[in-house]
């Protein structure tokens, strides 16, 4: 089909519109966070950890050590309310005696039956804590944040699904509570109602303990696997809030490594600075070998202070023109050797001496010199 140049016109008339292409750029957090962002991350005390995991394992540790103990707990708890109770201890006249002997005897009590069990507790909420997050101590968590105020951010947080995620954890772990202790209330219903036909002994306080006991280590065991797929989620969302954009590598590794430009600046800066100071060496030279034009190395040897001779410059093409330059500038002798020229090249670097296998080559250099300046061997 053809076009007509009127139909040209129309189309060049009409108004043309650009799209931003950067529009539909992707700037997810995509990359996974650098070990600088990590650090920084842990030291403002952003971890992976599970307050779930803590919690039930520090319950079931408590519950275990309070039963392992509890045949001894119980005794003395039953001696000390029997103490209390008894006839001779209600019917004492209240003095300051006998009310201080009465507050030690209590705190007596209570620091013996209570601080064990609070001990093994607390050594192991720190180890669970420690395990999951390492050792770990800062004070940023503590500080001050205006940003806790905003009520903005409070309602974001409050309908964020991380709020969602965390109610529906609480109603699944309260649902399961209600249901274990029902469970357990009627298969012990039978064993409940023969404790009332007992009198108060130790036998009913122990039938009631392993009751309670089996039904606390029923609702933590349950919990404990809830806990450990919750850690697992906050692992994943942990380093999922840590992602960052290619933008914010790039920026972070700028800021680590040094803007690329200014690190070839440098480079070069400290490349002239290597050159002038060579080139101020060229002067004290005995002798030039060059290539003759492509490769020139500067030569020093003082009998009285070296073991060998030294090389105090070298370089090619235009380096090698300066370094000869120079030379005649000051009247240094020039002498052309290729093979000799090209081997200090490749295996002596500036400032080095000459090695002993090249000793003779460079000392038959050195006579020729010394003979062309009438100073001897």
């Amino acid at each position: 089909m053809e076009i007509r140049k009127e139909d040209h016109l129309l189309i060049n008339s009409l108004p043309t519109r650009t799209f931003d292409l950067q529009f539909f750029a992707d700037e997810d957090k995509t990359e996974e966070a650098t070990p600088k962002k990590k650090r920084e991350a842990r030291e403002k005390g952003q971890v992976a950890k599970s307050p779930e995991l803590s919690t039930v394992l520090t319950i079931l540790i408590g519950f275990i050590v309070i039963n392992a103990f509890g045949n001894s707990f119980i005794l003395r708890l039953f001696e000390f309310m029997k103490i209390s109770f008894s006839a001779e201890s209600l019917n004492k006249s209240l003095t300051d005696l006998t009310l201080h002997n009465l507050f030690l005897t209590n705190l007596f009590f209570i620091l013996t039956c209570f601080i064990p069990i609070g001990i093994f507790v607390l050594i192991g909420g720190v180890a669970i804590n420690i395990l999951q997050t390492g050792w770990l101590f800062t004070t940023e968590t503590l500080k001050f944040k205006l940003d806790k105020l905003n009520p903005v951010a409070g309602l974001k947080r409050l309908f964020s699904p991380k709020s969602l995620v965390q109610l529906l954890k609480a109603v699944f772990k309260l649902t399961i509570v209600i249901v274990v202790v029902i469970s357990t209330y009627r298969n012990q219903a039978l064993p409940l109602a023969e404790l009332s036909l007992l009198t108060p002994s130790l036998q009913a306080a122990a039938q009631i303990w392993r009751i309670i006991i089996n039904m606390i280590i029923r609702v933590c065991l349950i919990l404990l696997v809830v806990a450990v797929f919750d850690y697992i989620y906050q692992r994943y969302d942990y380093q999922r809030s840590l992602r960052m954009t290619k933008k914010e590598v790039k920026d972070e590794h700028k800021q680590t490594e040094g803007d690329p430009l200014v690190r070839s600046k440098i480079r070069q800066r400290q490349r002239q600075m290597a050159m002038r100071r060579m080139m101020q060496q060229v002067p004290q030279a005995d002798v030039i070998i060059t290539n003759p034009t492509r490769l020139a190395i500067a030569v020093l040897y003082d009998e009285k202070k070296m073991n060998a001779p030294q090389v105090l410059a070298k370089g090619e093409g235009f380096i090698a023109q300066k370094i000869r330059e120079l030379a005649s500038e000051h009247h240094i002798p020039i002498v052309e050797n290729k093979p000799l020229a090209r081997t200090i090249y490749k295996v002596v670097e500036i400032g080095d001496f000459i090695p002993p296998n090249l000793y003779q080559a460079v000392a038959e250099v050195l006579a020729f010199v010394y003979k062309l300046r009438g100073r001897g061997r």
